[in-house]
């Protein structure tokens, strides 16, 4: 018997009903812990950096952070009594770091360390989701070049229209392609670091102008000494700096969320005409690797499209979430925060399934022009096809 793979859900939850799934190990709930223990010692060094903490604070806090010297299904169980996780790896991150865990998570909220997980995990998730963008879009220009002269049925409202040609067919899922991995790639590039202190206002790491001043006056203290703690900050971890504590203006979310649900329906596109198009009396393309049947061994199913168009009606709820979440009340909402993480996992875990699907299903993609050919009732030239797709191959 094999062990369960922690980063799959362990035991609980191996992914049976989810072969869609993609990117679980780079989301699973040791990658959700070994970013936070990221995000704190990344602050540690920071602190230290300014001369808010010993040198030697930010070694032993560096050499305790890392994920397997932790229990998560113990911190799992824990994080119940607080509602969220942080608490209790705080606890256990002072107690690895010794005499200097004191160091730990100073002046952040468990909100500030989750989020900036939260987005360094979505950064190192969507890494092989572009990748494998990459891969559709060079697989489908591929395919428009070779048949942009194709002759094929145009269909509107399931009925044949005028004839058109499968490169064009093939440079409209590429434009779709394009679009989402600049779409993705703008909202990886722009996820932010999340440090603001228990309400936002950065007071844990403002210190006085003077040994007189009162910290309390507005305007006045350390203000850019606390706004040079969030960029060091996101310099330590690649991510962001942004302009202001965001616990409750949830725009990078949102963004993300949108640039998900956008790939997941772009690919989505391709899934359904290419289910169409396979289906036996049309059989105008095949997968190339297509899948079996448990009970007629003479069928050739398109599993690859067929899993891209079930992730592509999963996301655009899990994104409804996240934008939901956005309507979050006072500096920390109850309950609005906690919606969004599940939901942003498993738009992640989709949209990943669905690129790495999407690279395999254009690779492999087999197409049939005679089918097209004795398919195509509607008789006359296929207009300016040609031409769009000499255009559209123009973008990169």
């Amino acid at each position: 018997m094999t062990s369960a793979d922690p980063a799959a859900g362990g035991s609980g939850d191996l992914g049976l009903l989810s072969p869609m799934r993609g990117g679980v190990e780079a989301t699973g709930d040791v990658a959700v812990l070994q970013a936070m223990l990221d995000a704190e010692a990344a602050l540690t060094r920071v602190l230290a950096g300014l001369g808010r903490a010993p040198l030697e604070a930010a070694d032993a806090v560096t050499a305790a952070a890392r994920a397997e010297l932790y229990d998560p299904a113990g911190l799992a169980a824990r994080a119940r009594s607080g509602g969220n996780p942080v608490i209790p790896l705080v606890a256990d991150l002072r107690a690895a770091a010794g005499p200097y865990g004191e160091h730990v998570h100073a002046g952040a909220t468990s909100q500030d360390i989750l989020d900036t997980a939260l987005m360094l995990v979505a950064y190192r998730a969507l890494g092989p989701v572009l990748g494998d963008l990459d891969r559709v879009v060079a697989g489908l220009a591929t395919l428009a070049r070779a048949h942009r002269d194709t002759l094929m049925a145009a269909r509107t409202l399931t009925q044949q229209a005028v004839p058109t040609t499968f490169g064009l067919k093939a440079a409209g899922w590429r434009k779709l392609a394009i679009d989402a991995r600049d779409r993705l790639r703008a909202a990886r590039e722009a996820l932010p670091v999340q440090l603001g202190g228990p309400a936002g206002t950065l007071d844990r790491f403002t210190a006085p102008a003077d040994p007189d001043a009162d910290s309390a006056t507005p305007g006045g203290g350390g203000g850019e000494e606390a706004l040079e703690v969030v960029r060091r900050f996101a310099g330590e971890l690649g991510l962001a700096a942004p302009t202001l504590p965001w616990h409750v203006l949830r725009t990078p979310v949102a963004d993300l969320a949108g640039a998900l649900a956008f790939t997941a329906g772009a690919l989505g596109k391709l899934a359904a005409d290419v289910l169409v198009l396979s289906r036996t009396e049309i059989g105008e393309v095949s997968e190339g690797v297509g899948g079996g049947s448990s009970s007629m061994p003479h069928k050739h199913n398109p599993v690859r499209a067929t899993m891209i168009a079930a992730a592509a009606r999963q996301v655009p709820a899990q994104a409804a979430v996240l934008y939901a979440s956005m309507a979050a009340e006072d500096e920390r909402p109850p309950g609005a925060w906690h919606a969004e993480w599940q939901p942003l996992r498993e738009a992640l875990r989709l949209v990943a399934g669905s690129a790495r699907d999407a690279a395999e299903l254009v690779a492999d993609l087999r197409v049939h022009p005679g089918r097209m050919r004795a398919a195509l009732t509607v008789a006359g030239p296929p207009g300016a096809a040609a031409a769009l797709v000499k255009r559209a191959l123009e973008e990169e």
